[in-house]
């Protein structure tokens, strides 16, 4: 009885010191019909699989009997499976006379696709939680995968109203702004527990350690995201620091408890054994976080719930060290970290883990355990790797999203069907459709450092100065008889343009130029002319070669045929050089007579160029 006192107190504590508890809400579309067609807020249900940084499409079915969804369906032969071609079921029932949770497996058993659960009373949406595994068979709870949402009173009375009407009731369960998207890295935190005796949630818990591990270390390794571990600390009541029950399950005075792990204070392990424990994972994760490796909590995580289980009288500080130890972790930095546990002191670790615990901004107080905040958001939904990671891939801005986001089990690839409706060239096997977590986006591709550029639904054309490497660049190329033209250049330009001998738009057609017919070549008299494809045949009369650059014929032996004015301007051209070349060639020579003249006199006396010495020495 004082042990319910006390963990009642702890409740009302922490509702008090603390601010409000948030509920994590998706939007629900009614397309039809139009009387209640509209957006609507529903609430997330803390159960199944939702369809983060997705939609879903449906029908409305509001049952003829069980309208609470307490019995399972089969017991009224009646089936909410869709049929092939046809919208999936929605299943809308009433609030009340057994757990939330029963209802959507009793739906999910009888083929819904989704559960509308409508609210009994007029206020504000509240989230639908599990029940407690001591008051009800919960081996379901983990069976749930389709999605779930709470719509208030209101919503439903007219859902139900239009259906009896004859309507058909149409919606779309939108989840894609249920989490915040800004940029290429996701922040998550996971508030967790190493008690491992406090049934199913403590099994789940564990279980989701060791199958996230891997997805969480890839994330974590490429920089995708930024983990932070957290752990739930209560404070015991001053009324209540001498009692038994203060003193087993908390420390440093009452400031830092965690309830007894079996709730019975004469057997087993204590609550201030937990916090420890919760310290010491805290701490590990401080430890390895500032040496760049924070992925390795996870291995500890995982290590310690296998190696130091408390069934196995193993939950103590010596196996936990020895974990410490195995994975290379400084072991002195992290009981330097967790400081004194015995005394009247303030821990500055978890006073932080306190002072975490109150909602900031869009998240609402953390009071449930497990608890998977992302991007500030509190995760709702079963806490499994496929669901979680799937939270976590919606919160990626769209684009960049990792690998791991985008496999099969974790998204459909919508460039599969009429290629997303974006552009493509089926030849070169280039597209603009790229696939996304959340849908695809039309966006010119860059290949083999070739940028496309256009808009993505009509055209792409690539630009610069490999661009001809690449289909081409998108122009025209033809090869015949061993030649090959195109209409591409490798410049800075996306222009096609036709090259010398042909015309056209240089895209889809260059068409070859006639020079013969069009009179664009080969026009002197003696010549004649053949067309060829992209270029000509020119050929003279016998005896006469083909000058292409003059477009004229030559005689066999340089004598030019050509038109008398002509001839007397090339003779007159020569005549002039020849006079040119002999007066530079008697300049020369008259320049070279003269020096080597001065040269030869220089030796026998004094040119009028050189000083006269005034000076004279004598030898005696």
């Amino acid at each position: 009885m004082k042990f319910g006192i006390l963990t009642l107190s702890f409740v009302l504590i922490l509702e008090l010191a603390f601010g409000t508890f948030l509920v994590e809400k998706n939007n629900l579309k009614v397309t039809s019909p139009d009387s209640i067609k509209g957006v609507y807020e529903c609430a997330i249900g803390n159960f199944g699989i939702p369809k983060y940084g997705g939609t879903l499409v449906g029908t409305v079915v509001y049952p003829m009997s069980n309208h609470k969804g307490c019995k399972s369906f089969s017991e009224f032969g009646v089936s909410f499976k869709s049929s092939p071609g046809s919208l999936p079921t929605f299943l809308l029932i009433d609030r009340g006379d057994c757990y939330f949770a029963l209802k959507a497996w009793n739906a999910q058993q009888a083929g819904a696709a989704a559960i509308l659960v409508s609210d009994n009373k007029l206020e504000p949406l509240i989230t639908m939680d599990t029940p407690e595994e001591d008051t009800a068979n919960a081996d379901y709870l983990e069976k749930i995968n389709i999605p779930s949402a709470l719509i208030s009173k209101s919503l439903g009375d007219s859902i139900k109203s239009a259906i009896s009407d004859g309507n058909m009731v149409n919606m779309k369960l939108d989840w894609t702004e249920s989490v915040p998207h800004p940029d290429e890295r996701v922040e998550y935190e996971l508030w967790t527990d190493s008690n491992d005796e406090c049934g199913k949630k403590c099994d789940t818990q564990i279980e989701f350690l060791r199958n996230f591990k891997g997805a969480a270390q890839i994330l974590e390794k490429g920089g995708y995201t930024q983990f932070t571990p957290h752990f739930i600390t209560w404070y015991c009541p001053k009324a209540f620091m001498l009692s038994r029950q203060c003193k087993s399950q908390c420390i440093n005075h009452g400031r830092y408890c965690a309830p007894d792990p079996e709730q019975d204070f004469t057997r087993g392990y204590d609550g201030k054994d937990v916090v420890v424990q919760n310290l010491r994972h805290a701490c590990v994760f401080r430890v390895v976080n500032e040496t760049g490796k924070a992925w390795k909590w996870w291995d500890y995580a995982t290590d310690f719930s296998v190696r130091c289980p408390m069934k196995y009288n193993k939950y103590t500080s010596e196996c936990a060290d020895e974990v410490i130890k195995s994975l290379g972790i400084d072991l002195e930095k992290v009981y330097l970290c967790m400081g004194d546990t015995e005394g009247d002191v303030e821990n500055p670790v978890l006073k932080a883990e306190q002072e975490s615990q109150v909602g900031k901004g869009s998240r609402g107080d953390v009071t449930i355990l497990p608890t998977l905040v992302v991007n500030n958001r509190q995760y709702r939904g079963k806490l499994e790797k496929g669901a979680v990671l799937k939270a976590i891939c919606a919160g990626f801005q769209e684009s960049t999203e990792p690998a791991i986001c985008l496999t099969e089990d974790q998204n459909t690839n919508e460039c599969l069907e009429n290629n997303g409706g974006c552009w493509q060239d089926r030849a070169a096997n280039i597209t603009a459709c790229l696939d996304t977590f959340r849908g695809r986006l039309c966006e010119c591709p860059t290949v083999q450092g070739v940028k496309f550029v256009g808009d993505g639904y009509t055209h792409c054309k690539a630009s610069g100065a490999l661009r001809c490497g690449i289909n081409n660049g998108g122009c025209w190329r033809e090869t015949r008889g061993g030649y090959t033209y195109s209409a591409c250049t490798d410049d800075h330009s996306s222009v096609c343009k036709c090259p010398p001998g042909f015309k056209g738009d240089g895209v889809k057609s260059c068409e070859d130029v006639d020079e013969c017919k069009e009179k664009l070549a080969c026009q002197c008299p003696e010549c004649k002319c053949k067309n060829t494809w992209g270029s000509y045949e020119c050929t003279c009369r016998k005896g006469l070669f083909y000058l292409r650059e003059l477009d004229t014929c030559i005689g066999a032996f340089g004598a030019v045929k050509l038109g008398w004015s002509f001839v007397l301007i090339l003779l007159l051209a020569l005549t002039a050089a020849t006079l040119s070349g002999y007066a530079i060639y008697k300049y020369r020579i008259r320049h070279y007579m003269d020096s080597e003249i001065r040269s030869i006199m220089a030796q026998y006396m004094p040119l009028d160029s050189q000083p006269n010495n005034t000076e004279t020495h004598m030898d005696f």
